[in-house]
């Protein structure tokens, strides 16, 4: 019979599976929380959309290249992504390095931005952005009968930054200081006239030739010039060999032949001093 005092045999309890990790073994297993991910999670915020206009702005041109040229040669590049309808650079301090490109759409400047950005043009790769403000040529193009109200806009922008653009008044100054110059001299003087180096005389399209073989003609010279297009007249000077004036329909073609044709050795030896002539 049976001793019915004795405790019951409780089996032993199973031991937990061991952890590969001997590190994890003690860690107490936390079950994942669920996530409603439309409420719980933050939307990211909208990226700011990019400014774009007709006009582009570009900046680091090479600036040893003369402006006709490289305006010719902005529009030359950029009229294969749209009309363009102007370009605008200057040779003045404050502009220089830099023009704007208008076109007649925002497409046409979108599509020549992607494309050009960094473009090393005359060897120096360009910066390009869209412009902060419409051209005039933008404005006359696409709604020409705001064109009064934005020309006053602009010009009560220029009144108010003349003050405050340190490039503009560092000018101011040495205009102001020329001027007292000038008013120092004793009245009834006349100051003596200094005549402008060749080398600085501003564009035309008549092109100063100086150190000529004294045996060039007028053909050979036609033939050197008629390289370049929109070449109008080749003038010798019969009493002095040595020079002549080339001229061509316009200042832009006279521009590229200079740039050109400076320093050629037409007999292999002398080479050719060329200049813009004196108006």
């Amino acid at each position: 019979m049976a001793d019915i005092s004795a405790p019951p045999v409780i089996p032993p309890l199973a031991a937990p599976p061991l952890s590969a990790d001997p590190s994890q073994a003690s860690q107490p297993i936390i079950a994942p929380v669920p996530v409603d991910t439309v409420a719980d999670i933050e939307p990211a915020a909208p990226a700011e959309p990019e400014h774009v206009s007709e006009t582009l702005y570009i900046q680091n041109l090479n600036e040893k290249i003369q402006i006709p040229v490289m305006k010719a040669s902005l529009r030359g590049l950029f009229k294969s992504y749209g009309e363009v309808l102007d370009v605008v650079a200057h040779a003045n301090l404050r502009m220089r390095g830099q023009a704007f490109v208008s076109f007649a759409s925002v497409d046409a400047a979108q599509k020549a931005l992607k494309e050009v950005r960094g473009f090393p043009l005359y060897s120096k790769p360009m910066q390009i952005s869209f412009a902060r403000t419409r051209s005039d040529a933008v404005v006359k193009k696409i709604d020409p009968t705001s064109f009064d109200a934005h020309k006053k806009r602009r010009d009560e922008h220029k009144k108010a930054t003349r003050y405050t653009n340190p490039i503009k008044a560092k000018f101011r100054q040495k205009r102001l200081a020329a001027e007292l110059d000038g008013a120092a001299a004793a009245p009834g003087t006349r100051r003596p006239h200094v005549m402008m180096p060749d080398e600085y005389l501003p564009p035309n399209k008549i092109l100063f030739l100086q150190n000529l073989p004294e045996t060039v003609t007028k053909d050979q010279l036609m033939a050197l010039f008629s390289q370049y297009p929109n070449l109008h007249e080749v003038r010798l000077i019969p009493t002095k060999k040595d020079i002549a004036f080339v001229e061509y329909l316009d200042e832009g073609s006279a521009t590229v032949a200079k740039d050109a044709l400076h320093n050629y050795k037409l007999d292999g030896e002398n080479k050719i001093k060329i200049t813009f002539a004196r108006k």
